[in-house]
């Protein structure tokens, strides 16, 4: 079973330095039907004017990914770390018992373009920590490439939960294939560009919920899709 959900449905927020649209419940954004999807809580997907960003805020039991899609993210918290977040980057703060952290536009004259991704973890209360790795351009092309895992596999980001997020890039006609093993669950959100999802037509912000289903095929249907696929336990 392939639910879609579009683009222009999901919850939105503007306040002027940013523009978010909201997968799943989030903030003012209350939807009892779209609360998540297995162990994914948030996707949402931000724009941020130049020099502008969220200040200090604390988080706690949760797995937080940042996926920039253009531009460069700033990143600080209370842990002692501090990067810049730049296409290719996949960022995992895991919150555990307690942490503060900010995030701002690098920037001063260009937008900042990225999903951030919570997913909630298997043990609660973990000590917070840090990882950030780079995913070039030609390990993604044509090929679903691991960036998390739970076991840190292939060199993926370490998260806390039984669960796999494959990034591919996409050219116009190109297609990858990704068998699901029984009981497991697929979330497929498309960050740019057009595909086809086992046939049916999916486009940048558009996602996917599948159940019961054997195989996910992604062809792309323009040049420079990018495409997350979460592979997650039921």
């Amino acid at each position: 079973m392939i639910t879609i959900r579009p683009a222009s449905e999901r919850g939105k927020a503007n306040f002027g330095w940013l523009d978010s649209k909201h997968s799943f419940s989030f903030g003012n954004y209350y939807d009892p039907n779209h609360m998540g999807f297995g162990s994914l809580r948030v996707i949402n997907e931000d724009k941020v004017t130049p020099g502008k960003g969220f200040g200090t805020h604390p988080h706690r039991d949760m797995e937080i990914i940042s996926y920039v899609l253009e531009g460069s993210l700033e990143h600080k918290d209370s842990i002692g770390n501090g990067s810049v977040i730049r296409p290719g980057d996949v960022q995992r703060m895991s919150a555990g018992t307690g942490i503060l952290h900010s995030e701002f536009n690098a920037s001063k004259t260009d937008p900042v373009h990225f999903l951030q991704i919570w997913i909630l973890p298997d043990t609660q209360g973990l000590k917070p920590s840090y990882e950030q790795k780079n995913f070039s351009v030609s390990e993604k092309q044509a090929k679903l490439r691991l960036v998390g895992s739970r076991e840190g596999r292939d060199n993926s980001v370490k998260i806390h939960q039984n669960l796999d997020l494959y990034v591919t890039s996409l050219q116009n006609g190109e297609e990858v294939n990704h068998t699901i093993d029984n009981g497991r669950l697929i979330w497929v959100q498309v960050a740019k560009g057009a595909v086809l999802l086992n046939g049916q037509n999916l486009y940048a912000g558009d996602g996917a919920a599948i159940s019961q289903e054997t195989e996910v095929t992604l062809t792309s249907t323009a040049d420079n899709a990018e495409v997350l696929l979460f592979d997650m336990v039921n």
